[in-house]
């Protein structure tokens, strides 16, 4: 998730047994190239071997990018990460396209992931473009996606069901406990995404005060809108896309009626007086379990020593 991975964070997931991402969002190729270099000098990993982590790359950003004086996605390439992942565009496929061309005048391959928010997304995926791993979100997952998308226990047997010879099938969307990673693996999932659920540790980027909310939380603080982007001013993704947040008097505002200017000036004026109850704090339904500020390397190991007992 962009403004809440690290290169830190990465390397932590990728250093517990994990595999790690870091989100490109907007981020300048330059500063890109240096989060990639930070994991690989964190991991200790020689110039020689590929980069063991992964790079999140929004569609919709790209199609802005890789049209301009600097492009993403060949500075990210040449790095080697072992993946990268793509979501939200109208057109991923030419960038995964774009993926195969770079590397078949090298050795290294990258592996692709795509999210999918329904079944016709991942059959598009994994049979026009051949993608590497199909990411299965559902409704429950935090930050953005589609918002008509299934829950993830309708949305994973579906895909599984309709597309018998497939990629790698990750399952994403309120994901948080034990429990929940082992009924997923049965449901024939190939492995998991965490995300909420690290929003606490100490590599997280988020800011203390966002932090101090999701610790708060219950199990249903959530919700998905487009107000959140409207007041961050952050409404830029395709239609049909919107966030899933802590809910709070961003909501609310909109419920007695204030027009968008208005809620604006709500907004600001609660992030001038240092206020938590206007924060945009994009999170999943997973939030409900975040209890501690434990490590991401702690957080990860607990889920191999349940499965390993």
């Amino acid at each position: 998730m962009y403004y809440a991975s690290t290169p830190e964070m990465a390397a932590a997931a990728t250093g517990a047994g994990a595999f790690g991402f870091i989100a490109a969002g907007f981020t300048s190729s330059r500063a890109l190239v240096q989060d990639i270099q930070a994991t690989r000098k964190i991991l200790k990993v020689p110039a020689k071997d590929p980069t063991p982590i992964g790079v999140g790359l929004l569609g919709w950003i790209l199609d802005k990018t890789e049209i301009s004086e600097d492009p993403r996605l060949p500075a990210v390439l040449a790095e080697r990460p072992i993946a990268v992942w793509f979501a939200f565009g109208l057109n991923l496929g030419k960038y995964v396209t774009q993926v195969r061309e770079y590397d078949a005048s090298r050795e290294h391959k990258t592996f692709i992931f795509v999210i999918v928010n329904n079944v016709d997304e991942a059959i598009q995926a994994a049979d026009g473009w051949k993608v590497d791993a199909l990411v299965v979100q559902g409704i429950e997952a935090g930050g953005h996606g589609r918002g008509d998308a299934p829950p993830l226990l309708t949305l994973l047997p579906s895909v599984l069901a309709e597309i018998p010879l497939r990629p790698a099938v990750i399952a994403a969307g309120g994901i948080s406990t034990g429990k929940q990673v082992a009924g997923l693996l049965t449901m024939g999932a190939d492995g998991v995404v965490l995300g909420s659920r690290l929003l606490c540790t100490p590599e997280c980027m988020y800011p203390e005060p966002s932090k101090e909310v999701i610790l708060k939380s219950n199990y249903s603080c959530t919700i998905r809108s487009d107000l959140f982007d409207e007041v961050n001013q952050t409404a830029m993704w395709p239609a049909g896309i919107n966030g899933r947040a802590i809910a709070n008097d961003i909501i609310q505002d909109a419920k007695v009626g204030l027009n968008l200017e208005e809620r604006l000036k709500k907004y600001r004026d609660s992030k001038v007086d240092g206020k938590l109850n206007r924060l945009v704090i994009w999170a999943g339904d997973a939030v409900g379990f975040v209890n501690n500020r434990e490590s991401t390397k702690v957080g990860i190991g607990l889920y191999f020593e349940i499965f390993s007992n």
